[in-house]
């Protein structure tokens, strides 16, 4: 996979580009100032960016608005947001600006083995990636969580894996149940959460932005 990588801080960005060599993919960019990204992915036209969520000049949400722009150049690209901390609220917004093929990681998150390349090939093939930590913070207010408060707690449990990118059977083998199951658990979230059966490719992003609407 072909891969640009976008953070301020050198050893981050050397960090990731080493990580992302030892597994197999070609890092084709290595920047480390917002305002460069755009032309770069232009030119070398990668698979995947990779990039911080706070960098110069003000150090807020200089990547959401990174991803952003590169979402209306290349609606098909993968975009992963990575952030020291995990904050709902930006992972709402990236995925309001374009879920399929989006994702926001804490970067402790992806020094798990092969974690980054999971999560990038996910991205790559249209899912959406949100980790576990911003789920959970979510999952913590169920009174803030509207339509969300109608699901089974079992339903909830099945919203929150497909909400990390989980597929069914992802889901079914992490729950330790049949895939039949979980197929049965996703169609009644849809019917809960009043998804469109006409918009069935977008259904799983449609039901985790219902999620995380919750936490604004």
């Amino acid at each position: 996979m072909r891969v640009t990588v976008v953070d301020d801080s050198i050893i981050v960005r050397e960090g990731l580009n080493r990580l992302l060599l030892s597994e197999g993919h070609e890092v084709v960019g290595s920047l480390s100032r917002p305002e460069h990204v755009a032309a770069a992915v232009t030119a070398e036209q990668p698979d995947a960016v990779v990039l911080d969520i706070r960098m110069p000049p003000t150090f807020t949400d200089e990547g959401l608005q990174v991803a952003s722009t590169l979402r209306t150049m290349m609606p098909s690209l993968a975009i992963l947001v990575l952030s020291q901390y995990g904050i709902p609220e930006y992972a709402a917004l990236l995925l309001k600006q374009g879920a399929a093929g989006t994702g926001y990681l804490l970067k402790d998150r992806i020094l798990v083995p092969l974690q980054l390349s999971q999560a990038l090939q996910r991205l790559v093939q249209g899912g959406t990636v949100i980790d576990p930590d911003v789920v959970g913070e979510l999952m913590a207010a169920p009174s803030r969580l509207g339509a969300i408060a109608l699901l089974t707690e079992r339903e909830l449990e099945v919203l929150k894996l497909m909400a990390e990118g989980l597929s069914d059977k992802g889901i079914a083998e992490r729950l330790v149940v049949s895939v039949h199951t979980v197929g049965t658990h996703v169609r009644h979230i849809f019917q809960k959460l009043d998804l469109p059966a006409e918009a069935v490719g977008n259904r799983r992003v449609l039901a985790v932005l219902a999620y995380l609407d919750g936490c604004q």
